[in-house]
């Protein structure tokens, strides 16, 4: 899309009139952590808990029983509170916020946190959040998405969630030069790491350098995140992740998935409730895949190491 190359060549002038950082001999993420530069890192992150109850239930499910290592939460959406009681009970578990400006589905619909009357430009015609990304910056104001983020991980936190990272719900803060800049502000705001694309997703976008600016801030970020449309209809949900464990570099790597259980309540919300359902199969209940993961001598992590480092070196 037009809009979609512009953006990306703007985030490149950004990024080029920004001070670089300086990377030569400095220690991997991975040694900054304690481990070896040659250790295979993986956070397993479980995106849209929050959702619904089918997604909170498979959530829990997947970071007690399974692989997933964090979760990130939809704060706006009808479950929220249920999963912030998980959250506040269990302080060990990761759990991060997956900024929403957007409200997708055909029915099952949120509107924003903040108070209407300060975000407006978010806001469609039917009192939710727009459905898609284009229309957010067609509406919107950078600083009303600032505000409605704040809002989401205020809310988060006042519910007694120790958030861990951010990240965004469907790119919405990824694309605009001018959102970018939202994300890197909550991120030094709140002092928390974030998702940010591979070097190669983000070279293939048009905005390489992107990476050493926010690191330059001090953000911290894993080296590589798994960002690739999954094709269940040639290969199936659990062939494509599993081929895609047994090709992780050396560092830290994310994925994402999004797991809930396969429930009538999931089937009314979404057409991707059938890939939703595997996700969580493979990623909790299926052996080949745990064994796969102690075969290639993958050590899972959460976001709570990012953020501590993060923080002592800010101190």
């Amino acid at each position: 899309m037009k809009w979609l190359k512009q953006s990306a060549k703007a985030v490149l002038l950004l990024a080029l009139s920004l001070p670089f950082a300086k990377a030569e001999n400095s220690p991997t993420l991975a040694e900054r952590l304690g481990y070896k530069s040659t250790d295979k890192l993986l956070i397993i992150n479980g995106d849209d808990t929050g959702m619904c109850h089918a997604a909170n239930d498979a959530t829990v499910d997947s970071l007690e029983r399974g692989l997933m290592t964090s979760a990130t939460i939809l704060v706006p959406c009808p479950w929220f509170t249920e999963i912030a009681r998980y959250a506040k009970a269990n302080p060990k578990m990761d759990f991060g916020i997956h900024l929403a400006h957007t409200s997708e589905w055909q029915v099952y619909r949120w509107g924003p946190v903040a108070s209407r009357d300060k975000v407006p430009g978010l806001i469609d015609k039917e009192g939710y959040l727009w459905r898609s990304v284009f229309e957010v910056y067609q509406h919107a104001t950078p600083e009303e998405a600032l505000i409605e983020a704040r809002a989401q991980i205020r809310k988060a936190l006042d519910a007694g969630i120790d958030v861990t990272h951010l990240d965004t719900h469907m790119g919405a803060l990824n694309y605009d030069p001018r959102y970018v800049r939202v994300y890197q502000r909550l991120a030094l705001e709140f002092d928390l790491p974030l998702r940010m694309p591979s070097q190669s997703t983000a070279e293939r976008f048009g905005f390489g350098d992107l990476r050493k600016q926010f690191a330059a801030k001090g953000i911290v970020f894993p080296d590589y995140l798994i960002f690739d449309n999954l094709d269940e209809a040639k290969n199936g949900v659990k062939a494509f992740w599993m081929k895609t464990l047994r090709n992780l570099k050396p560092g830290i790597t994310e994925l994402f998935i999004h797991a809930a259980k396969p429930t009538n309540e999931l089937r009314h919300i979404t057409n991707s409730w059938k890939t939703r359902g595997e996700e969580y199969e493979v990623f909790t209940n299926d052996l080949e895949m745990k064994q796969l993961v102690k075969d290639e001598g993958i050590i899972r992590i959460g976001y709570r190491p990012l953020r501590e480092l993060q923080r002592a070196n800010k101190k």
